[in-house]
Protein backbone atom coordinates (compact mmCIF):
# COMPACT_ATOMS: atom_id res chain seq x y z
CA UNK A 1 0.00 0.00 0.00
CA UNK A 2 1.47 3.36 -0.86
CA UNK A 3 0.68 5.84 1.88
CA UNK A 4 1.77 8.70 0.12
CA UNK A 5 -1.83 8.14 -2.12
CA UNK A 6 -3.90 7.86 0.75
CA UNK A 7 -2.95 10.99 2.26
CA UNK A 8 -4.37 13.08 -0.21
CA UNK A 9 -7.24 11.35 0.18
CA UNK A 10 -10.11 13.72 1.90
CA UNK A 11 -12.74 10.76 3.06
CA UNK A 12 -15.82 13.18 3.25
CA UNK A 13 -14.99 13.45 -0.86
CA UNK A 14 -16.15 9.42 -1.46
CA UNK A 15 -19.13 10.19 0.86
CA UNK A 16 -19.96 13.00 -1.37
CA UNK A 17 -19.19 11.13 -4.88
CA UNK A 18 -21.44 8.23 -3.29
CA UNK A 19 -24.33 11.09 -3.00
CA UNK A 20 -23.46 12.40 -6.51
CA UNK A 21 -23.51 9.04 -8.05
CA UNK A 22 -27.18 8.46 -6.45
CA UNK A 23 -28.64 11.81 -6.88
CA UNK A 24 -27.15 12.09 -10.39
CA UNK A 25 -27.75 15.95 -9.30
CA UNK A 26 -25.61 18.43 -7.59
CA UNK A 27 -28.26 20.65 -6.29
CA UNK A 28 -30.06 17.17 -4.67
CA UNK A 29 -26.40 16.29 -3.81
CA UNK A 30 -25.55 18.97 -1.68
CA UNK A 31 -29.23 19.20 0.22
CA UNK A 32 -28.56 15.46 0.78
CA UNK A 33 -25.10 16.41 2.71
CA UNK A 34 -26.48 19.91 4.24
CA UNK A 35 -24.42 21.76 2.12
CA UNK A 36 -24.49 24.48 -0.22
CA UNK A 37 -24.56 24.18 -3.92
CA UNK A 38 -21.27 25.85 -5.06
CA UNK A 39 -19.55 23.68 -2.06
CA UNK A 40 -21.06 20.44 -3.95
CA UNK A 41 -19.77 22.01 -7.36
CA UNK A 42 -16.28 22.77 -5.34
CA UNK A 43 -16.10 19.24 -3.96
CA UNK A 44 -17.52 17.84 -7.51
CA UNK A 45 -14.22 19.52 -8.94
CA UNK A 46 -11.95 18.03 -6.11
CA UNK A 47 -13.15 14.50 -7.23
CA UNK A 48 -12.42 15.14 -10.71
CA UNK A 49 -9.03 15.96 -9.57
CA UNK A 50 -8.31 13.20 -7.44
CA UNK A 51 -9.29 10.78 -9.37
CA UNK A 52 -8.26 12.43 -13.15
CA UNK A 53 -11.42 12.06 -14.76
CA UNK A 54 -14.59 14.18 -15.54
CA UNK A 55 -16.96 11.43 -13.73
CA UNK A 56 -19.85 13.23 -14.93
CA UNK A 57 -21.22 14.86 -17.86
CA UNK A 58 -24.21 16.87 -18.55
CA UNK A 59 -26.98 15.23 -21.46
CA UNK A 60 -30.62 16.56 -21.55
CA UNK A 61 -31.26 13.77 -19.00
CA UNK A 62 -28.92 15.21 -16.07
CA UNK A 63 -25.49 14.30 -15.55
CA UNK A 64 -24.41 10.93 -16.95
CA UNK A 65 -21.64 8.90 -15.27
CA UNK A 66 -18.17 8.46 -17.02
CA UNK A 67 -17.01 4.94 -17.37
CA UNK A 68 -14.64 5.79 -14.49
CA UNK A 69 -17.26 7.07 -12.77
CA UNK A 70 -19.26 3.44 -13.40
CA UNK A 71 -16.62 1.41 -11.90
CA UNK A 72 -16.43 3.64 -8.70
CA UNK A 73 -20.29 2.88 -8.22
CA UNK A 74 -19.74 -0.62 -8.23
CA UNK A 75 -17.00 -0.50 -5.89
CA UNK A 76 -17.55 2.70 -3.42
CA UNK A 77 -20.62 0.84 -1.54
CA UNK A 78 -17.85 -1.53 -0.29
CA UNK A 79 -15.51 0.54 0.45
CA UNK A 80 -17.85 3.03 2.87
CA UNK A 81 -19.05 0.38 4.48
CA UNK A 82 -15.86 -1.08 5.35
CA UNK A 83 -14.93 2.09 6.93
CA UNK A 84 -17.46 2.50 8.72
CA UNK A 85 -17.46 -1.24 10.37
CA UNK A 86 -13.61 0.32 10.96
CA UNK A 87 -14.67 3.08 12.73
CA UNK A 88 -17.84 1.65 14.26
CA UNK A 89 -16.54 -2.07 15.27
CA UNK A 90 -18.40 -5.10 13.68
CA UNK A 91 -21.00 -6.86 16.00
CA UNK A 92 -19.44 -9.49 17.97
CA UNK A 93 -20.79 -12.74 16.92
CA UNK A 94 -19.32 -15.63 19.13
CA UNK A 95 -20.10 -18.29 16.06
CA UNK A 96 -18.60 -16.79 14.08
CA UNK A 97 -15.37 -15.46 15.26
CA UNK A 98 -12.14 -17.26 14.61
CA UNK A 99 -9.00 -15.18 16.58
CA UNK A 100 -6.84 -16.47 19.72
CA UNK A 101 -7.10 -15.50 23.20
CA UNK A 102 -4.30 -15.87 25.69
CA UNK A 103 -4.79 -16.60 28.87
CA UNK A 104 -2.42 -17.22 31.97
CA UNK A 105 -3.34 -19.15 35.00
CA UNK A 106 -1.57 -21.71 36.81
CA UNK A 107 -2.35 -25.53 36.93
CA UNK A 108 -3.77 -25.34 40.32
CA UNK A 109 -6.68 -23.10 38.77
CA UNK A 110 -6.84 -24.45 35.45
CA UNK A 111 -6.96 -28.20 36.28
CA UNK A 112 -11.06 -27.07 38.04
CA UNK A 113 -11.83 -24.07 35.46
CA UNK A 114 -10.83 -25.54 31.51
CA UNK A 115 -12.46 -28.49 31.22
CA UNK A 116 -15.97 -26.84 31.73
CA UNK A 117 -14.93 -23.23 30.16
CA UNK A 118 -13.87 -24.69 27.10
CA UNK A 119 -16.98 -27.43 26.69
CA UNK A 120 -18.91 -23.65 27.67
CA UNK A 121 -16.90 -21.83 24.52
CA UNK A 122 -17.01 -24.69 22.26
CA UNK A 123 -21.02 -24.47 22.38
CA UNK A 124 -20.77 -20.97 21.78
CA UNK A 125 -17.93 -20.19 20.27
CA UNK A 126 -16.50 -22.98 18.47
CA UNK A 127 -14.10 -21.39 15.96
CA UNK A 128 -12.33 -19.34 18.82
CA UNK A 129 -8.85 -20.45 19.87
CA UNK A 130 -7.82 -20.61 23.40
CA UNK A 131 -4.15 -20.65 24.71
CA UNK A 132 -2.98 -21.10 27.76
CA UNK A 133 0.08 -20.28 29.98
CA UNK A 134 0.83 -21.76 32.68
CA UNK A 135 4.16 -19.83 33.81
CA UNK A 136 4.77 -16.41 33.21
CA UNK A 137 6.20 -13.85 35.42
CA UNK A 138 5.28 -9.98 35.75
CA UNK A 139 1.65 -11.43 34.21
CA UNK A 140 0.54 -7.32 35.17
CA UNK A 141 3.27 -5.89 32.29
CA UNK A 142 2.29 -8.73 29.94
CA UNK A 143 -1.07 -7.81 30.05
CA UNK A 144 -0.43 -4.07 29.93
CA UNK A 145 1.86 -4.95 26.90
CA UNK A 146 -0.64 -6.95 24.82
CA UNK A 147 0.68 -9.94 24.94
CA UNK A 148 -1.81 -11.54 27.71
CA UNK A 149 -5.29 -11.16 27.60
CA UNK A 150 -6.89 -12.38 30.53
CA UNK A 151 -5.06 -13.38 33.94
CA UNK A 152 -6.48 -15.58 36.49
CA UNK A 153 -3.70 -15.75 39.42
CA UNK A 154 -3.26 -15.18 43.18
CA UNK A 155 -4.75 -11.42 44.42
CA UNK A 156 -1.70 -8.73 44.27
CA UNK A 157 -1.00 -6.34 46.70
CA UNK A 158 -1.98 -3.46 44.28
CA UNK A 159 -3.74 -3.07 40.98
CA UNK A 160 -3.39 0.21 39.24
CA UNK A 161 -6.22 1.56 37.70
CA UNK A 162 -5.57 0.72 34.43
CA UNK A 163 -6.56 -3.06 34.99
CA UNK A 164 -9.64 -4.64 35.75
CA UNK A 165 -10.13 -6.80 38.19
CA UNK A 166 -12.78 -9.34 39.50
CA UNK A 167 -12.47 -11.18 42.70
CA UNK A 168 -13.05 -15.04 42.24
CA UNK A 169 -12.97 -16.65 45.75
CA UNK A 170 -10.73 -17.78 47.67
CA UNK A 171 -9.23 -21.12 48.81
CA UNK A 172 -8.09 -22.81 52.43
CA UNK A 173 -5.06 -24.71 51.81
CA UNK A 174 -4.49 -28.49 52.49
CA UNK A 175 -1.86 -30.90 52.80
CA UNK A 176 -2.28 -33.40 49.82
CA UNK A 177 -1.04 -36.89 50.08
CA UNK A 178 -1.59 -40.42 48.57
CA UNK A 179 -4.81 -42.12 50.50
CA UNK A 180 -2.81 -44.78 52.02
CA UNK A 181 -0.08 -42.09 53.45
CA UNK A 182 0.73 -42.38 56.89
CA UNK A 183 -0.30 -38.65 57.89
CA UNK A 184 -3.80 -39.63 56.74
CA UNK A 185 -3.49 -41.26 60.29
CA UNK A 186 -3.74 -38.74 63.61
CA UNK A 187 -3.20 -35.37 63.35
CA UNK A 188 -0.95 -33.28 61.18
CA UNK A 189 1.05 -31.23 62.52
CA UNK A 190 4.23 -29.59 61.50
CA UNK A 191 6.28 -32.17 63.82
CA UNK A 192 4.95 -35.08 61.56
CA UNK A 193 5.17 -32.88 58.18
CA UNK A 194 8.99 -33.06 58.47
CA UNK A 195 9.77 -36.00 58.74
CA UNK A 196 8.25 -36.53 55.14
CA UNK A 197 9.83 -35.27 51.93
CA UNK A 198 7.66 -32.10 50.54
CA UNK A 199 6.85 -30.93 46.52
CA UNK A 200 6.62 -27.46 45.51
CA UNK A 201 4.59 -26.42 42.68
CA UNK A 202 6.07 -23.20 40.54
CA UNK A 203 3.49 -20.16 41.32
CA UNK A 204 3.63 -17.41 39.07
CA UNK A 205 4.27 -13.97 40.45
CA UNK A 206 4.09 -15.51 44.03
CA UNK A 207 6.79 -12.68 45.78
CA UNK A 208 3.78 -10.11 44.41
CA UNK A 209 0.83 -12.39 45.74
CA UNK A 210 -1.07 -11.29 48.57
CA UNK A 211 -1.55 -14.05 51.10
CA UNK A 212 -3.88 -13.74 53.75
CA UNK A 213 -2.63 -16.15 56.68
CA UNK A 214 -1.95 -16.30 60.59
CA UNK A 215 1.87 -17.24 60.29
CA UNK A 216 4.80 -17.02 58.04
CA UNK A 217 3.31 -20.67 56.21
CA UNK A 218 5.24 -21.02 53.56
CA UNK A 219 8.52 -20.54 54.99
CA UNK A 220 7.84 -23.29 58.20
CA UNK A 221 5.79 -25.89 55.11
CA UNK A 222 9.77 -27.09 54.29
CA UNK A 223 12.03 -28.38 57.45
CA UNK A 224 15.44 -27.27 56.48
CA UNK A 225 16.98 -31.15 56.34
CA UNK A 226 13.79 -32.04 54.87
CA UNK A 227 13.62 -33.55 51.33
CA UNK A 228 11.97 -31.78 47.98
CA UNK A 229 10.96 -31.81 44.58
CA UNK A 230 10.22 -28.71 43.01
CA UNK A 231 8.90 -28.78 39.95
CA UNK A 232 6.58 -26.44 37.19
CA UNK A 233 4.37 -29.17 36.06
CA UNK A 234 1.14 -29.92 38.16
CA UNK A 235 0.62 -33.56 36.72
CA UNK A 236 3.93 -34.60 37.81
CA UNK A 237 3.58 -33.47 40.93
CA UNK A 238 0.13 -35.67 41.36
CA UNK A 239 2.33 -38.84 39.96
CA UNK A 240 4.90 -38.06 42.27
CA UNK A 241 1.83 -37.75 45.75
CA UNK A 242 0.25 -41.09 43.84
CA UNK A 243 3.50 -43.91 44.27
CA UNK A 244 5.63 -42.18 47.19
CA UNK A 245 5.43 -40.64 50.76
CA UNK A 246 5.99 -36.99 49.66
CA UNK A 247 3.32 -34.33 50.76
CA UNK A 248 1.95 -31.07 48.95
CA UNK A 249 0.52 -28.05 49.90
CA UNK A 250 -1.90 -26.89 47.57
CA UNK A 251 -5.69 -25.66 47.48
CA UNK A 252 -7.81 -28.68 48.39
CA UNK A 253 -10.17 -27.43 45.25
CA UNK A 254 -8.23 -28.87 43.26
CA UNK A 255 -9.31 -32.29 44.17
CA UNK A 256 -13.14 -31.62 42.63
CA UNK A 257 -11.26 -33.17 39.22
CA UNK A 258 -11.57 -36.39 39.83
CA UNK A 259 -9.84 -38.07 37.37
CA UNK A 260 -6.73 -36.08 37.60
CA UNK A 261 -6.76 -36.26 41.66
CA UNK A 262 -7.99 -40.20 41.66
CA UNK A 263 -5.94 -41.94 44.90
CA UNK A 264 -5.04 -38.46 46.33
CA UNK A 265 -6.61 -36.89 49.30
CA UNK A 266 -6.64 -33.92 50.96
CA UNK A 267 -5.76 -32.64 54.97
CA UNK A 268 -6.22 -29.86 56.57
CA UNK A 269 -2.88 -27.60 57.13
CA UNK A 270 -1.65 -27.98 61.15
CA UNK A 271 -3.79 -25.52 63.06
CA UNK A 272 -1.59 -22.36 63.66
CA UNK A 273 -0.76 -22.37 59.80
CA UNK A 274 -4.01 -21.13 58.86
CA UNK A 275 -4.32 -18.95 55.82
CA UNK A 276 -6.09 -18.42 52.92
CA UNK A 277 -5.31 -17.82 48.84
CA UNK A 278 -7.74 -14.93 46.81
CA UNK A 279 -8.11 -15.54 43.53
CA UNK A 280 -8.30 -12.35 40.88
CA UNK A 281 -9.50 -12.30 36.99
CA UNK A 282 -7.65 -9.40 35.56
CA UNK A 283 -7.73 -7.64 32.11
CA UNK A 284 -6.30 -4.39 31.24
CA UNK A 285 -7.81 -1.64 29.74
CA UNK A 286 -6.83 -1.48 26.30
CA UNK A 287 -9.68 -4.77 25.86
CA UNK A 288 -12.37 -2.71 27.81
CA UNK A 289 -14.12 -1.94 24.40
CA UNK A 290 -13.52 -4.88 22.98
CA UNK A 291 -16.59 -6.97 22.49
CA UNK A 292 -14.98 -9.86 22.60
CA UNK A 293 -12.90 -9.95 25.67
CA UNK A 294 -16.00 -8.27 27.76
CA UNK A 295 -17.82 -11.58 26.37
CA UNK A 296 -15.42 -13.61 27.72
CA UNK A 297 -14.50 -11.99 30.23
CA UNK A 298 -18.50 -13.06 31.42
CA UNK A 299 -17.92 -16.73 30.27
CA UNK A 300 -15.24 -16.74 32.67
CA UNK A 301 -17.14 -15.80 35.49
CA UNK A 302 -19.93 -17.17 35.07
CA UNK A 303 -17.82 -20.88 34.29
CA UNK A 304 -16.57 -19.98 37.73
CA UNK A 305 -19.74 -19.28 39.37
CA UNK A 306 -21.67 -22.71 38.07
CA UNK A 307 -18.06 -24.36 39.83
CA UNK A 308 -18.44 -22.80 42.88
CA UNK A 309 -22.43 -23.66 42.99
CA UNK A 310 -21.49 -27.34 42.37
CA UNK A 311 -19.31 -27.27 44.80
Amino acid sequence: MDSRQLHKIDLNLLVALQALLEERNVSRAAQRLHITQPAMSKTLSRLRELFGDTLFTRSNRGMQPTPRARELEQALPAILADIGRLVSGSDFDPWAYTGEVVLALSEYVGMALLPPLIQRLHEQAPRLSIRTITRVENQLEQLAAGNLDFAIHIAQAHYADEFQVHAIGGSPPAVLVRRDHPLTHGEVTWERLANYPVIRVYISDLDQAELVRSSDTFNRVRHPQQGSLETSHLMTALEVLRNTDYFLPGPAYMLRNEAAAEGIVALPMPEDGDYSMEYMLVMHERCAGSPLHQWLWRQIIATLESLERAA
